[in-house]
């Protein structure tokens, strides 16, 4: 019989450095507090400076002392991307897990900064270049790890190389599970390189289940976002049970490069983070090597490796 693990488990963090997309709310504020509860130094996010202070606030609220500090950074911008890793550098500042938490869902159909559909611009592409210009950094951290957060909803995903930016009959739903898709071949297929090259840092992959946070009414519109309305309150879990998958892949000490963890109970919807299985599409390959190429040709952004 299996031992539930729970933010009782995280180790002592002391003297780590963690990146959090995404972390003036949500799942992402969520693993912020508990990092930063444990001793880790987390360096916060947020596309939105105002909101960025908010949480860097609830945070110190809730763990006095805390050593947190906000960062600018909008994942559907590249030119952000870019100026926010180049910070980081010059400022000299060591990074030992980067956590790829930030993501939209569902939404009405629109374009990044650069034109890219948004959905796969900010929940793949953009994670795809922040990793890759912190690798370096990565590299020298102390049991360095990324952590890439995508979603049940990637078994239904599908890379259609010949339309990537869904120009051609937008669906919401298709295009989220696309950009979770792209998140899982991502996270394995850096592994691969990661292992082949013989670098310190491992990658792996979490999904938060159904969890209740403000994912599902920023993104969803019409009938979806009333559907979320109804099935939040019913069916969620709490985000502080959501968020132990991606925390329990950047800090426990007996995880492997490559696993994906997840709430494995009621059709991965709910639970305490285990291992489970991503789908057979989402570990081939060629199909992953495929869009390794596609998005740097689209990013600009070449790893290190």
């Amino acid at each position: 019989m299996s031992t539930k693990w729970t933010a009782d488990a995280i180790p002592p963090l002391t003297g780590r450095t963690f990146v959090v997309t995404g972390a003036n709310s949500g799942l992402g504020l969520e693993a912020a507090r508990l990092l930063a509860r444990n001793g880790g130094h987390v360096v916060m996010t947020a596309r939105s400076r105002i909101k960025g202070e908010a949480a860097v606030a609830r945070v110190g609220q809730d763990v006095p002392g805390a050593s947190v500090e906000l960062r600018t950074l909008d994942l559907a911008d590249l030119d952000s991307v870019r100026a926010f890793a180049k910070g980081l550098h010059d400022d000299k500042l060591g990074v030992d897990v980067l956590i790829n938490n930030a993501g939209v869902m569902m939404a009405p159909q629109s374009t990044t900064k650069q034109g890219f559909e948004l959905q796969f611009g900010t929940n793949h592409l953009g994670h795809f270049a922040l990793t890759g210009l912190l690798l370096d950094l990565l590299a020298r951290g102390r049991d360095p790890r990324v952590v890439t957060v995508s979603s049940t909803f990637h078994k239904q995903g599908a890379i259609d190389f010949d339309d990537l930016m869904r120009t051609k009959g937008y669906n919401p739903n298709a295009a989220y599970a696309q950009s979770k898709l792209a998140n899982l071949l991502f996270g394995l297929e850096l592994q691969r390189r990661l292992s082949a090259a013989g670098s310190p840092v491992r990658s792996l992959m979490a999904h938060p289940g159904y969890s209740a946070t403000n994912l599902q009414f920023a993104g969803p519109t019409g009938w979806r976002k009333a559907i979320m309305h109804i099935g939040n309150p019913l069916l969620a879990q709490k985000a502080t049970i959501g968020v132990l998958p991606e925390v329990r892949a950047a800090v426990a000490p007996d995880v492997e490069g490559g696993q994906y963890y997840g709430s494995p109970k009621m059709m991965e919807t709910r639970g305490y983070p285990e291992l489970v299985q991503p789908s057979k599409r989402a570990q081939d390959p060629a199909l992953a090597a495929r869009l390794w190429e596609e998005s740097e040709k689209l990013t600009g952004v070449v790893f290190p490796l």
